[in-house]
């Protein structure tokens, strides 16, 4: 009876290594089952870090960031805002023909999970304003949801990557998007300090 029992512990711990990080329901919220998930790969600068995306967390999210990746809009682009303990954001390419994404909105999904470190939303100036950028979150920022914030992904290796992101421009607002929207390379090479590059992202 002895290997049996250790053949089933074996299969049970293997079953729990195998359950993929996902993203942690609010309180009180009817959070979809994540059934589905999409691994998309960032090569940094400073190193790689790897994504999980959950498109029944957040559809029109997921379907967007997915679109950006294949499309190559984050290749070549500048973490643009890093605020310690807080946020880190990029999602800003001046390179035709990327600029149409940028008027190009899409609607808010419902939040049904945590803003927990580690988790990605896209940021917005209102509702319904979702294009192109993206944060992670350093800190549990559920605070947020009430905003209309919607985890989507979470970052699932290489965490450590996006805290090695050094700050530039503005303490909190980072670079000047204007700017990087409309001279884009011109504007970064006349940059005291460079920020930290994301080299090319992928769908895995």
């Amino acid at each position: 009876m002895k290997p049996v029992w250790l053949l089933t512990l074996w299969l049970m711990t293997l079953s729990v290594w195998a359950q993929p990080a996902t993203l942690t329901p609010l309180p009180g919220a009817k959070a979809p089952a994540l059934t589905q998930v999409k691994r998309v790969r960032f090569v940094t600068t400073v190193g790689n870090f790897l994504v999980e995306v959950y498109p029944e967390a957040a559809p029109n999210a997921a379907r967007r960031f997915l679109e950006l990746v294949q499309k190559g809009f984050f290749d070549f682009t500048p973490v643009f805002r890093v605020v310690p303990q807080f946020v880190c954001q990029f999602g800003i390419n001046w390179r035709p023909p990327h600029p149409e994404f940028k008027e190009n909105t899409f609607k808010d999904d419902p939040s049904y999970f945590q803003l927990s470190q580690g988790t990605l939303a896209f940021a917005k100036s209102g509702p319904d304003s979702n294009s192109t950028q993206v944060f992670i979150n350093f800190r549990d920022n559920s605070r947020l949801v009430q905003q209309g914030f919607t985890a989507f992904a979470r970052v699932v290796e290489g965490y450590d990557i996006a805290e090695r992101f050094e700050a530039v421009g503005d303490e909190s607002m980072g670079l000047d998007q204007d700017q990087l929207w409309d001279k884009g390379d011109a504007y970064l090479k006349k940059l005291p300090k460079q920020p930290a590059y994301i080299l090319f992202a992928e769908v895995l």
